[in-house]
């Protein structure tokens, strides 16, 4: 059972993992699980916390790839935890919490698996697993918006949370608007002029298309037109532009009969079909149609931001070289290297429907962010984890300049997204913090690297030693609201 530990608690480790064989990088050691859930504030900080950093920061990932004996076979199983930095004061407060999921609470009462997920199958072959969804295990992202936390998982609904205790309050359906089989993708966007919330859905109960929602500032959900697409995706991620949803929708393709007759898991039922091509899809934000540009096949799951120039369309994403290499390291993550993208790409999707693409950093790189103020218009600054010639590091790309800089980690040492905090709301872009999780595997435990987005290079500002690790996480968001939990 989960422990929950208070200021001076137990530390969560790998007990329950001890079956689990890590790769030879010390790094693969992140995977272990952290059982426990912790609430303390942070008695082990180097240097000085910036005096304007005030407010939460939000991480969501799996915090254990293990039910009972049996370990989960893909990355994208683990049981959804969410954590919180809280930032106030010159201090942080630390708290984590469990996703109560129906994954969750069934593994906790029984010790085993019960449920389908997308690449553990449930035990019993075909026959167990055939007409039965994956399970919601509410670990891909999180986002505070019309006051409501959010846990998301790209295919399912979002689960509620309480801001401050990170308490589950139960699966948000939006008043009933977003049905039991609707899907709220784990990336939406939040307009900066605004103030709404965009996303979208996979539509397996439809095919060949995406459903897509805008969320007021109140927090209710209003459905957009949905998009027709030449076949049915499997999509991760959008950008927002001024004026649209801009989709790149790779040529990965859902074999619903398999998935439907439990044939294997939900993830080998993914299929490449290099011979489809990839479709640029320019949505209308708040209807009308959309433009459907196809092109030669890519590979493209993240990205980071999109914007008009002109009658163009520019979007930035992260390319990945192959299908194998994209999606092996999710099943091996264990013991295979981290599935890398090859380059950060520009697309330029003209208005007579002619694209090209230019590459602006060619290196394995992934988890990329820009500063959320410049969603949908031209951004100078992305910054992404990526590789360096000892290990891996917090890079910086200067688009006006060309030059990347690069804050190295200690070999063995392993990463998270990198988020970054503007100094004020009114600061020019790239003037602020990056904040962004690492791990060393000699310690075992984790540490928050404040870093001067100016200057990454530099020695951190700060870094906050926790007394424990935390798991190899997907992604996060900061909100200027200060969390208070509970003591």
């Amino acid at each position: 059972m989960t422990a929950v530990t208070e200021d001076g608690g137990t530390q969560g480790g790998a007990a329950q993992d001890g079956a689990a064989r890590y790769g030879d990088d010390p790094w693969h050691r992140s995977y272990a699980a952290l059982d426990d859930e912790h609430d303390y504030t942070v008695d082990e900080i180097d240097g000085r916390l910036p005096e304007g950093l005030t407010g939460t920061l939000y991480r969501n990932g799996p915090g254990r790839w293990q039910v009972g004996e049996t370990l989960l076979d893909h990355i994208f199983d683990g049981d959804g935890m969410v954590s919180l930095f809280s930032f106030a004061g010159g201090a942080i407060r630390y708290r984590n919490r469990y996703v109560r999921t129906r994954h969750y609470r069934y593994g906790q009462r029984h010790g085993r698996v019960g449920l389908r997920g997308l690449g553990t199958r449930r035990p019993g072959g075909a026959l167990a697993n055939a007409l039965r969804p994956p399970a919601n295990v509410a670990n891909t992202g999180v986002v505070l918006h019309g006051g409501h936390l959010l846990a998301l998982w790209e295919g399912g609904r979002p689960f509620r949370l309480d801001p401050d205790s990170l308490e589950t309050l139960g699966e948000h359906s939006f008043g009933g608007r977003l049905t039991a089989l609707s899907a709220f993708s784990a990336h939406p966007s939040r307009c900066p002029d605004t103030g709404e919330l965009f996303n979208f859905g996979m539509d397996l109960t439809r095919p060949r298309g995406l459903r897509r929602y805008r969320v007021d500032t109140g927090g209710r959900l209003h459905r957009l037109p949905r998009v027709p697409l030449p076949y049915t995706p499997w999509n991760h991620d959008f950008a927002l532009t001024r004026r649209h949803m801009v989709f790149v929708i790779n040529p990965v393709i859902p074999k619903a009969g398999r998935i439907l007759l439990g044939a294997g898991s939900i993830v080998e039922a993914l299929a490449h079909e290099p011979h489809r091509p990839t479709c640029f899809v320019v949505a209308p934000r708040y209807g009308g149609r959309a433009r459907v540009v196809e092109h030669e096949p890519l590979l493209g799951f993240h990205l980071v931001n999109a914007f008009e120039d002109g009658p163009d369309t520019v979007v930035e994403f992260v390319r990945f070289r192959d299908w194998e290499s994209a999606i092996r390291p999710f099943s091996e993550f264990r013991t295979s290297d981290f599935p890398w993208g090859c380059a950060l790409v520009r697309y330029r999707i003209g208005a007579n429907g002619r694209v090209t693409g230019e590459e602006v950093c060619a290196l394995p790189l992934e988890l990329p962010h820009a500063d959320v103020r410049r969603a949908g218009r031209p951004h100078r600054h992305t910054y992404f984890a990526g590789r360096t010639p000892n290990g891996v590091g917090v890079h910086h790309l200067d688009h006006a300049t060309g030059r990347r800089r690069v804050h190295e980690l200690p070999p063995g040492h392993g990463f998270g997204e990198p988020v970054l905090v503007p100094r004020a709301p009114d600061a020019a872009e790239g003037d602020g913090w990056l904040l962004a999780l690492a791990y060393d595997p000699e310690e075992h435990r984790s540490r928050l690297l404040v870093l001067d987005a100016r200057d990454v290079e530099a020695e951190p500002l700060a870094v906050a030693h926790l007394r424990h690790h935390i798991p190899m996480g997907f992604h996060g968001s900061f909100t200027e609201r200060v969390a208070h939990p509970p003591r």
